[in-house]
């Protein structure tokens, strides 16, 4: 059944490329890089992202709590070792820029309203931006981190139960159009499978 329309995600090398545009000498990008492979990487909503506080966050565990995420639902998720030592850089860069430590992981940077929640339009406007930069041709948003991180982890678990408990969805089939994403991908792939191999 192919009624809904499936949604967009990134391939490997699409993630790869948007992750290489932040230039890292500047600490907006440093955290603009931060935020985004945290999204590609926990499928983290952008409100529930631009939220997270660092109370939520335990750096030492790599637990991460999302409190009252849609619908009012706690969920917890881990962060691989490498993300935690990312989020462990940026909280010190954060906090040396900020000369105090701050309540948000993602905050404003400028000196007139450091620390001020990041606002989801900025995130928004800076994902077409890098997109573009990025050469990526579709059209993507903040949301579409998510749709890629729950694609690529149904692939490489083929758990849909692990994929709803990740994403904090309520109903099983909401998160079964992973599945669809998944089948249509192998679908292709067969198609084009030796592909003129007379052999």
């Amino acid at each position: 059944m192919r009624s809904k329309k499936l949604p967009k995600v990134l391939t490997r090398e699409e993630q790869e490329r948007i992750l290489n545009v932040p230039n890292h000498r500047y600490v907006t990008a440093h955290r603009n890089y931060v935020l985004i492979r945290l999204m590609l990487n926990t499928g983290l909503r952008l409100s529930e992202a631009t939220n997270l506080r660092w109370r939520d966050v335990n750096l030492t565990s790599g637990k991460l709590e999302v409190i009252e995420g849609k619908g009012g639902k706690d969920r917890n998720l881990w962060l691989n070792v490498d993300d935690l030592e990312m989020l462990k850089e940026w909280k010190e860069r954060q906090t040396e820029k900020a000369d105090k430590a701050l309540e948000y992981v993602f905050t404003s940077m400028s000196q007139d309203t450091i620390g001020n929640r990041l606002d989801n339009r900025y995130v928004q406007q800076m994902v077409r931006r890098y997109a573009k930069k990025a050469k990526i041709k579709k059209k993507i948003s903040p949301h579409t981190f998510r749709h890629t991180f729950a694609t690529d982890l149904y692939s490489n678990t083929r758990n849909i139960r692990l994929v709803q408990k990740a994403l904090g969805h309520n109903q099983l089939s909401t998160t079964m159009i992973y599945t669809h994403i998944v089948d249509s991908e192998l679908e292709e792939k067969l198609k084009n499978f030796r592909n003129g191999d007379k052999n």
